[in-house]
This record gives C-alpha cells, sequence and structure tokens, in this order.
C-alpha cells in the first residue's frame, strides 16, 4: 500500500512550492506538485504604456529581476520593430551573465548543497587534511591547514552559541548524506566564501543598470549611456571595474565552484541514474547574441528542442509560431472562456484566476480536481524540460566545442556515461558547467564592449520609434531570453498604444506545472518517479531533485478593499517566477 507524504513548503527555492508523493516499497510511485500562490503580474500591466512594461514585470520576480526586465524590452522591441546599437546588446548580454554566474553560485552553496553536504561533520574534519584535498584539486589561495582549522573554529562557535539559524533545521546524520568529513568542511568554508563573492558580482548590474535589484533598461537599448569624460556616466574608470568583476568571477567559478562541483559528484555518482524526467524532452529558446538579437545562429546559448533523449538530433523552435507553444488549464487554478480543457496560445491568453481548492487546513490536494496555480505550458503537445541542463544538452548535441569541451571533461573526470546528463546529478552539474562557459563569454563580451568604444561607437539606444505616433495601430510582439533557470518568454498585444494582453511563460511554469488533459506530467513530477526513499519521515531525496531544477516562485497574494483595510489572506495558491 502506497504512503502519501506531504511537503510543504519546500524550503531554499524562491516563493512557496507544496509536493505530495506517494510511496511504495521505498520508492517515489506517483507525485504532485502544486504552487501554493498566485501572481496575476499580467492583469497589472493591461492598459499600460508597453515602454514601461518592462518596470511592472521586472518586480514578478525578487531574484529574477533582470531577466524579466529584458525579455519584456524584447518584446516591445519585437512588436514595433526596433533594432537596438551593438553596445546595448553586449551590456545586455554582460548583465545577463553575471546574473546568470551569481545565480547559480548562490544555488550551489546555498540553496541545494546542504542537500549534499552535512553541517555536523565538519567538527570532525581534520584541517590539514582538509588542505591537502583542496590543494589537489585546486589553486585557490584560500586553502591552507591554518585557514581550515580558523572556518571549523568558526563554525564550533557557531554552533555553540546556540543561534544556528538555518542550520538549526536539516537532514544531518541522514543516510543518504556520504561525503567525508573533510569534504564537508571544504564545502562550508566555500559556503561562506561564495555569500561574500556573490555580493560583488551584482555590481555589474549596478553600473550597467544603475542599480541592483530591479537594474533600470530601456526599449530601445541601455539606459546607462557611455560618456568617457563625464564622472556620472559610464566611464573608462567604471568599465575597468566591469572587467574585474568579470574576471573575479571567472576565477572564483574556475578555483572554486567547478571543483567543489566534481569533488561532491564523484561521492554521489549513484544520483546520475535517478531523477531524469522520464520524457527526457529538453528546451532552449537561446540567448546571448554575437551579433544580433534577430540572428539566431549568432546565439552562444543556441535554440532547439531534444527529444525523448536523443542527442543526435536538435528540432529547430519558432516562437513566433502560434502552433507551437500553448498554455493548459486543466488541473490549474484558472478559468479560459474557450473552455479548461483547451489550449492557448499566448497571444490569445488569458489570466482569469478561479480557485476551488481546499480551505486550509486540508491533508492532502484533490488531484483529481484543479491543484496548483501554475498553468501547463507544452511545445507542439509534449512537456519540456528548461534549464541549464537543456541549454547544455542542445549546445553539446549541435556539436559546439566548448559545450562538448567541458561536457566531455566532467564526464571523463566522473567516469560516468553521458546517459548520466539526464538526472538529478546531470541537472546540478550542468549548472557549474555553464558557470565555466558563462565565465569566459562574460570577458569575451567585455572585450568586444571596449573594443566598439575604443573605434569611437558609443552608442547605447535607438530611440527613433520611441515616439508612439509612429506605431502601428495593432502589433503583437514576443520578447525571449534564457534565464537562470531556463527558457522565459513574454508575449505582448499593443492596440491604440496601450498594452491589450500580456502574458509571461516562465521556466518554473515548464518545470513545475501540473499534468495536462492528457495526464502528461511535468518535469519536476515525473523526475521524482522512481527516487529512493530511505525514510519516509525524512525525504531528504524528494528535496534534492526538486532543489536540482532551483525553483523559484512568485510570493503570496493579500487581498485589501479600497480603503486599505486588510480582508484576508491567501495561504495556498500559486505561480512561478524564473
Amino acid at each position: 500500500m502506497a504512503n502519501r507524504i506531504v511537503i510543504d513548503p519546500i524550503t531554499r527555492i524562491e516563493g512557496h512550492l507544496r509536493v505530495e508523493a506517494e510511496i511504495k516499497e521505498g520508492k517515489v510511485t506517483n507525485a504532485y506538485v502544486s504552487s501554493t500562490m498566485v501572481r496575476g503580474i499580467e492583469k497589472i500591466v493591461e492598459g499600460r504604456d508597453p515602454r514601461d512594461v518592462w518596470a511592472f514585470v521586472q518586480r514578478t520576480c525578487g531574484v529574477c529581476t533582470t531577466v524579466h526586465a529584458i525579455a519584456s524590452i524584447r518584446t516591445v522591441e519585437n512588436a514595433l520593430d526596433i533594432v537596438i546599437p551593438p553596445n546595448a546588446e553586449i551590456a545586455r548580454n554582460i548583465v545577463t551573465i553575471a546574473h546568470a554566474m551569481q545565480d547559480h553560485v548562490v544555488h550551489f552553496y546555498h540553496l541545494h548543497a546542504l542537500d549534499w553536504v552535512d553541517v555536523t561533520q565538519v567538527l570532525n574534519a581534520d584541517p590539514k587534511a582538509t588542505s591537502e584535498l583542496a590543494q589537489s584539486i585546486s589553486k585557490w589561495p584560500n586553502s591552507s591547514p591554518g585557514y581550515f582549522s580558523d572556518v571549523k573554529a568558526r563554525i564550533k562557535k557557531f554552533i555553540d552559541s546556540g543561534q544556528l539559524g538555518i542550520f538549526a533545521n536539516g537532514y544531518w546524520g541522514h543516510k543518504a548524506m556520504k561525503l567525508p568529513a573533510e569534504v564537508n568542511l571544504m564545502a562550508v568554508a566555500h559556503y561562506l566564501e561564495a555569500l561574500e563573492w556573490q555580493k560583488e558580482i551584482v555590481k555589474v548590474h549596478t553600473i550597467l543598470g544603475g542599480k541592483n535589484p530591479h537594474p533600470h533598461f530601456l526599449v530601445g537599448g541601455m539606459g546607462s549611456a557611455i560618456n568617457l569624460d563625464d564622472a556620472g556616466g559610464l566611464n573608462m574608470e567604471r568599465l575597468a571595474y566591469v572587467g574585474q568583476l568579470l574576471k573575479d568571477a571567472q576565477t572564483f567559478i574556475n578555483e572554486v565552484y567547478v571543483p567543489d562541483l566534481l569533488a561532491i559528484a564523484s561521492f554521489y555518482k549513484n544520483w546520475g541514474a535517478i531523477g531524469d524526467s522520464k520524457f527526457n524532452n529538453y528546451l532552449s529558446y537561446g540567448d546571448l547574441p554575437t551579433d544580433s538579437y534577430r540572428n539566431t545562429s549568432s546565439f552562444k546559448w543556441q535554440p532547439g528542442v531534444i527529444l525523448n533523449g536523443d542527442i543526435s538530433k536538435v528540432h529547430p523552435v519558432d516562437l513566433e509560431s502560434t502552433t507551437e507553444i500553448e498554455e493548459f488549464v486543466d488541473k490549474s487554478w484558472y478559468d479560459y472562456t474557450v473552455g479548461k480543457d483547451k489550449g492557448l496560445h499566448p497571444w490569445k491568453g488569458e489570466t482569469n484566476i478561479h480557485y476551488t481548492g481546499p480551505k486550509p487546513p486540508y491533508k492532502y490536494l484533490d488531484v483529481d480536481k484543479p491543484y496548483s496555480f501554475v498553468k501547463t505550458p507544452r511545445w507542439k503537445g509534449k512537456p519540456m524540460e528548461v534549464g541549464p541542463l537543456a541549454r547544455m544538452l542542445v549546445g553539446y548535441a549541435s556539436g559546439i566545442p566548448e559545450f562538448k569541451n567541458v561536457v566531455d571533461g566532467a564526464l571523463k573526470a566522473l567516469d560516468v556515461p553521458v546517459t548520466a546528463l539526464f538526472s538529478t546529478l546531470g541537472r546540478t552539474a550542468a549548472r557549474g558547467l555553464e558557470s565555466k562557459l558563462l565565465a569566459d563569454w562574460g570577458i569575451e563580451f567585455y572585450d568586444k564592449l571596449i573594443a566598439n568604444i575604443k573605434n569611437g561607437d558609443t552608442r547605447m539606444a535607438n530611440m527613433e520609434k520611441w515616439d508612439p505616433a509612429t506605431w502601428p495601430k495593432e502589433a503583437k510582439g514576443v520578447g525571449y531570453m534564457e534565464a537562470p533557470r531556463g527558457a522565459l518568454a513574454h508575449w505582448i498585444v499593443i492596440k491604440d498604444k496601450k498594452t491589450k494582453n500580456y502574458q509571461m511563460v516562465v521556466p518554473t511554469t515548464w518545470n513545475a506545472s501540473p499534468r495536462d488533459p492528457k495526464g502528461q506530467m511535468s518535469a519536476y513530477e515525473s523526475a521524482l518517479i522512481g527516487t529512493p526513499i530511505a525514510d519516509p519521515n525524512n525525504p531528504l531525496e524528494i528535496l534534492r531533485t526538486i532543489h536540482s531544477f532551483d525553483p523559484c516562485l512568485a510570493c503570496a497574494v493579500h487581498l485589501y478593499d479600497s480603503h486599505g483595510k486588510h480582508i484576508s489572506q491567501i495561504q495556498i495558491g500559486g505561480s512561478c517566477s524564473v
């Protein structure tokens, strides 16, 4: 008889997420994932000036602000046929790369590592042996016995104080934890260093975007002007600082993140056969143009689809086609005017919230009815997994040398087959390997920006079509990019110079959505099937797979009357951000 367990809320993610899993004979046999909050940003921007929409939809998430803004301005630029200057394209790429590198490092150390690292074992570690381990895998300078001895003493003082914060509760001592004490000490030391590093790399956003979080952007380019002689503009001193930050990021990723990733993964190679999505369909929209956003062949991240895990062929993606992507609400707390069993392309999409779920407190979701605030997107009727793994697989399957080199190098180092990529381990490794590529690309784009400026090109915006009088009566556009968590796209319909309809299909929507009308599971649910559970009362293994996707969901909804008086708070329901 199956035993049904509930994890609610899932922690170490952005937002609210509930997982219900049925366990039989030590394995997950069925799973249901529910986002327990609602967003509705699409309704907020209706009727607004399209040039202002990015500032609203950027607030979809407090983590992925940059990518929502860029997707939004690209949407409007696509609708109005605006071509931005090369410097603006490069600056957006650099901002995107800095954001992704920070996000991947934070995910690995601060959100996901505690699924694999046992903090309580740090006090059993030998600092000298830890130093020898660290120096054997990297030339990172902070690796002396004294350094690790100091970290160990710092952790001991922290534990003795009784104020453990996020370390107070964890799956410490769980039989699925396999790391030697010295690897745990090294990982915790780098956890602390990553906290310091991550606050530095986001300064790139402050310099190029004016502030962080929520940097400033502009339909037609970038709002930050290059002025080498003005202390208030993007002068050479500030641009040089961006270059240094990117070099520091490259060093940290190559000498700390990737070595740690491979060291930890070597003790969990069995997870290369756990956590695949079963359908193994992967989708990348592509991003980081080296030429123009309109020239997808110039993208560093190539667009494409892989079906059924077949990496011998990459299928094309057309985001402007009205037949490829549809969203369903059969199992979601929304209604469509055409009926809940129909799918809608985002240009015709609707955001009609209709909560019909149980009232709290409740034991289980009624999964025969709608059970999530996430809609269910499908590509040509098929579920897709998006994210770093999808991007790495598309690049690898396309035969791009830099993708082949980093992937094959990791597979060789871990002595695992290429099929190990279709797993929880592969998903986690893909972020680190992608970060290695991003670190190189960031410097490449920076050098290109400096070269353009030296050649006399300081343009950062094209304001030719800024005047609404030049716009057509009606237009529609799609803006897409690759967010840290995967394929992100916004669709807009503009009529009479105002936003008539706006829809966002974000990475966590692809991965965390409920079943579609055909009963097909999405990535979160299907990836849990077959997961071994050593102790149903401490389902660490479920967290490992869910965290490998790096879930990101929007904030809870509060209802107020027109006078600002609190009426109620929705404790259940949800939609995704990136």
